[in-house]
């Protein structure tokens, strides 16, 4: 490398930290800098603990980048300038860039059924868990995805005197393979929560929620877990992204679009293994900042970057503190038959947790 070449990287959450910190130690003579909004890194991944009213830990970004000699900018981007290459800010300052790392993460998806917006809590941000504050009356949870079965759980136990309900038109854990979700269904019984399986909601109210038979299932707090979305930044600022707006990227988690722009995580359309996009998690966020880091360094030398080489080993979920199921996985996302439930499940899944922040924090 000739020069200071200048990388920003937009987001400091799992994969933006990944992609920064492997920079900072491959890309001799670049001059990193981070650009997010919070000040500070929460383990998304705990924010249903923090949710149902425990306290989580956080670390101040500014020590943890800066100790690595990455510049950090407290900010909140509002638009890309591909053109000029910068980043302009809320602050009405901008950073000129040779090379974007595009890594916003998600955001609750709260636009696609009336009344989510106005009515519905979420759990996706660390601000979202921290405007909820649980209710002594009915608790309606909205999704038996991995956060609304973990969020219900959680509640559950927490606060055994409210009466939490779990709505989703699946069974939970329906990706899952049939032993973890009679496990889950299981546990979530033990706890009190009341599962509806059968139940779509179209409508949030001030009052509870309208099921499609016309049902309104009246409670003190709604949480939606049922959908995630992206910020609109990429598609407002000109990059090719797809439906829901995250970036469109080639092999190398390049844009098809802008070469200058990498994009990895949650805000990223990656290929993965048999043909199908790799999910929104941590278990993507971390290895596609990574590669993508690798990337740039590669092409920074005058090189092609290796293949992308992407399998999902296991999905983690906690049911409570004292239980969890552990899904092995094929390559491809889908399940295998190995599970691993109860209290080792919990206690592999805590570990996982705290190697995933210290990883994104290394």
């Amino acid at each position: 490398m000739t020069g200071q070449h200048r990388i920003v990287v937009l987001g400091a959450g799992y994969a933006g930290l990944a992609a920064a910190g492997r920079l900072a130690s491959k890309a001799r003579g670049a001059e990193i800098t981070v650009v997010d909004a919070r000040d500070h890194f929460v383990e998304r991944v705990r924010l249903h603990q923090q949710a149902a009213g425990q306290r989580i830990s956080t670390w101040d970004l500014r020590e943890l980048l800066e100790s690595k000699k990455i510049h950090f900018v407290r900010a909140r981007a509002t638009e890309i300038d591909t053109e000029g290459k910068r980043v302009l800010l809320h602050t009405a300052t901008a950073l000129d860039y040779d090379t974007l790392v595009y890594a916003l993460g998600s955001i609750a998806e709260s636009n696609g059924v009336p009344g989510v917006a106005e009515h519905a809590y979420s759990v996706s941000t660390p601000e979202d868990a921290d405007r909820f504050k649980a209710p002594a009356g009915a608790i309606v949870v909205v999704g038996a995805g991995a956060t609304g079965i973990e969020l219900a759980a959680e509640l559950a136990e927490q606060q055994p005197d409210s009466r939490v309900l779990l709505l989703s038109p699946e069974e939970p854990g329906a990706w899952l393979s049939a032993r973890a979700q009679a496990h889950i269904r299981r546990v979530l019984e033990r706890l009190g929560v009341e599962i509806r399986p059968d139940a779509k909601v179209l409508e949030v109210t001030v009052d509870g929620v309208r099921l499609a038979d016309g049902t309104l299932i009246e409670c003190a707090a709604t949480v939606w877990t049922a959908g995630f979305a992206v910020p609109d930044l990429a598609a407002r600022s000109g990059l090719s992204v797809d439906g829901t707006g995250r970036v469109l990227t080639d092999s190398s988690l390049r844009s098809i679009s802008h070469p200058d722009v990498y994009a990895a995580g949650d805000s990223a359309v990656i290929a993965g293994p048999g043909g199908r996009e790799l999910r929104m998690a941590c278990a993507t966020a971390l290895p596609t900042g990574k590669y993508a880091a690798d990337a740039v360094v590669a092409r920074l030398r005058g090189a092609e970057p290796e293949e992308l080489r992407f399998r999902y080993i296991f999905q983690c979920l906690s049911l409570g503190r004292r239980d969890g199921v552990i899904q092995v996985l094929h390559a491809d996302d889908s399940p295998a038959r190995t599970v691993l439930t109860g209290r080792t499940a919990a206690w592999v899944k805590e570990l996982i947790v705290r190697g995933a922040g210290w990883v994104a924090r290394r």
